[in-house]
C-alpha cells in the first residue's frame, strides 16, 4: 500500500526533489516529531532538506540516493503511525541505522523468535516492546533466543545488559522459564564498599541499580516489587551464585569483565536444566586489581571453539545512548590504539 503518495514532475524534466503526500494530517504531525525534531534527525544523518507544506513533504539535496532514502524512512514510519504505534526519537534512530524492514504479520505470542523470518524485531514486554537499533543488536536478541549460553562484548551504551533483561522479561511472560536472575560482581571502582551506610543489601545494591532500572522499563515497578519478594526476580552481587544450581531460569551476569576467572568458571556451571545465560561485558572498564586477570577475557579465549555458546560483538557505531558517547569512546579507543 502507497503510504506517501509520490508526486513525479509531469513534464519530463529530471527530478532533483522528492515529494511526498500524506493523507492523515494528525499522523504527520507525529511523523515530524514535536519542532520537526524528526525530520531535522532525518536531514542531518542523510544530507537532505525536509520541507512541509500542508500534508506534503518535499525531499531536497544533491544525493538522488539520499533523497530517496529519507523518503522510505518517512513511509516505514508512517506505516508504523498507521498501524497503531507511536514513532520516538529511537524509532527514527532505528530507521536510519537498519533500514526498512518488510512487514509482516505479528508473530503470535509467546512465538518470539518468528519476529526474525522477516517480520518486525519486536520484544514484547508488560509496559512496552523493544526493538533492536542495530544490525548487532538484532544479532544479539537472535542469539538470545537461539542459545542456552550468549555473550554480548562491547563499549557501554550499545544495549548489552537492556536487551538481554528484556529477552529474559519476555521469555518469563511467556512461560519459558520460572525466575529472573540477575547479578553483578560487587567491585569497587575507587570506593570502598565498606565505607557505605546500611546491612549489607543496602551496601550492594547501588552496583545492582542499572539491573533494577531495567527491570522497571519493562515491568509494572508494584509487580517488580511482588516477583523479588516472591524469588521470581532475584537480583544480587555475583559472590551469592555460589553452591547454587540455576534451573528454569534466565541468568545475566552484568559487568563480566569484573569477574575473576574463578568468578566465571563458577557462574558458568551454575547453568541448570532449562536455563539461558547471558554474559554481558565491556573489555575497556575492567576495575580488578591489576595483574588480575578478567574472567571475560579467560572464557571467551577458552569457549568459542564451544557449540552451543554464541559471541556477539558491538562497537561505538552500535551506541544508542547520547551521540557523543559514541565520539567520547571513538576518543578513548584512538588514544589507546
Amino acid at each position: 500500500m502507497a503510504l506517501g503518495a509520490l508526486i513525479t514532475p509531469q513534464d519530463g524534466s529530471v527530478q532533483t526533489d522528492l515529494h511526498l503526500e500524506f493523507p492523515d494530517n494528525r499522523l504527520l504531525i507525529d511523523l515530524c516529531g514535536e519542532h520537526d525534531r524528526h525530520l531535522v534527525l532525518i536531514e542531518q544523518v542523510l544530507g537532505v532538506q525536509i520541507v512541509r507544506r500542508g500534508n506534503h513533504l518535499s525531499i531536497l539535496g544533491d544525493d538522488p540516493e539520499a533523497r530517496a532514502r529519507a523518503g522510505e524512512i518517512l513511509e516505514a514510519l508512517y506505516e508504523r503511525l498507521q498501524s497503531g504505534r507511536t514513532v520516538e526519537g529511537a524509532d527514527v534512530d532505528r530507521e536510519l541505522r537498519m533500514g526498512r524492514i518488510s512487514e509482516e504479520p505479528d508473530p503470535r505470542d509467546g512465538d518470539q523468535l518468528e519476529m526474525f523470518l522477516g517480520g518486525r524485531f519486536e520484544i514484547k514486554t508488560r509496559k512496552k516492546p523493544v526493538e533492536p537499533r542495530t544490525e548487532a543488536q538484532k544479532a544479539y536478541v537472535k542469539s538470545l533466543f537461539e542459545n542456552e549460553l550468549a555473550f554480548g562484548i562491547g563499549p557501554a551504551g550499545t544495549g548489552k545488559t537492556y536487551l538481554a533483561v528484556a529477552v529474559g522479561v519476555t521469555m518469563f511472560i511467556n512461560g519459558l522459564v520460572d525466575r529472573i536472575i540477575l547479578s553483578r560482581p560487587a567491585v569497587e571502582a575507587g570506593e570502598k564498599l565498606g565505607y557505605l551506610p546500611g546491612d549489607m543489601k543496602d551496601k550492594v545494591d547501588p552496583y545492582m541499580q542499572p539491573l533494577y532500572d531495567a527491570l522497571n522499563d519493562f515491568l509494572p515497578g508494584k509487580q517488580v516489587a511482588k516477583l523479588i519478594e516472591e524469588k521470581k526476580i532475584e537480583i544480587a552481587p555475583l559472590a551469592f551464585m555460589r553452591g547454587r544450581t540455576l534451573a528454569n531460569a534466565f541468568v545475566v551476569l552484568d559487568e563480566a569483565q569484573n569477574a575473576t576467572t574463578m568468578q566465571m568458571k563458577m557462574f558458568l556451571t551454575r547453568l541448570g536444566e532449562g536455563s539461558r545465560m547471558v554474559i554481558t561485558g565491556d573489555r575497556s572498564q575492567v576495575d580488578l586489581p591489576r595483574g588480575v586477570t578478567s574472567g571475560l577475557s579467560d572464557a571467551e579465549r577458552l569457549l568459542k571453539p564451544v557449540p552451543g555458546i554464541s559471541f556477539n560483538y558491538f562497537t561505538s557505531k552500535d551506541v544508542v545512548r547520547h551521540p557523543l558517547v559514541a565520539a567520547i569512546i571513538e576518543a578513548y579507543e584512538a588514544d589507546a590504539g
